[in-house]
């Protein structure tokens, strides 16, 4: 024979015992003073490795290696600038276009299905530098000898421009004179 206390279930569940209270957190480090000093020495990298700017603003896009990302490329370039306040004469915003034109253009030719384009400024002068992101690299010259670094320093505006291939894929950059 079964007892009544035995049959019988609760109408409410048993007792829980109550959530353990929140850890402690460490405080915040401080940004003031000498570490934001240190912070603005310290290099800024753009990517997993490659790019490293210093003391001066920067901004970067990721397009897909495809015809058409000369034309982003180009307008987001000279868009950005404007909003750095820059205001180029005509000119050198035709000569800036044409360089992203051939800095992206050099960068498709690469296998890959990315690339990335940088700009930066400082005192007057834009930095704008294409990255493919490709492992199989080409020498980045034309067999008449007009390679894309000859036709960047056809433009006048154009103070110096470079290119060089690492683990990461080729870059190639130029300055130009806002």
């Amino acid at each position: 024979m079964t007892t009544p206390a035995t049959d019988h279930t609760p109408d409410y569940p048993p007792r829980t015992p109550p959530p353990p209270k929140r850890p402690v957190s460490p405080p915040r480090p401080e940004t003031a003073g000498e570490n934001e000093d240190a912070a603005r020495r310290m290099p800024v990298r753009s990517g997993r490795r490659g790019v490293g700017m210093v003391n001066r603003r920067g901004a970067n896009w990721v397009l897909e290696s495809a015809p058409w990302a000369a034309g982003k490329a180009r307008s987001a370039i000279v868009g950005q600038l404007q909003k750095w306040g820059y205001r180029p004469a005509a000119g050198t915003v035709t000569a800036v276009e044409a360089v992203v034109t051939l800095l992206v253009d050099a960068a498709t030719t690469d296998p890959g299905t990315r690339i990335t384009v940088h700009l930066s400024d400082q005192e007057g002068q834009a930095c704008i530098l294409t990255l493919s992101h490709s492992t199989s690299l080409t020498s980045g010259h034309e067999d008449g000898g007009d390679d894309v670094l000859h036709r960047i320093t056809a433009h006048p505006s154009v103070s110096g421009c470079g290119t060089d291939t690492g683990p990461d894929g080729r870059r190639t950059w130029a300055v130009l004179g806002l």
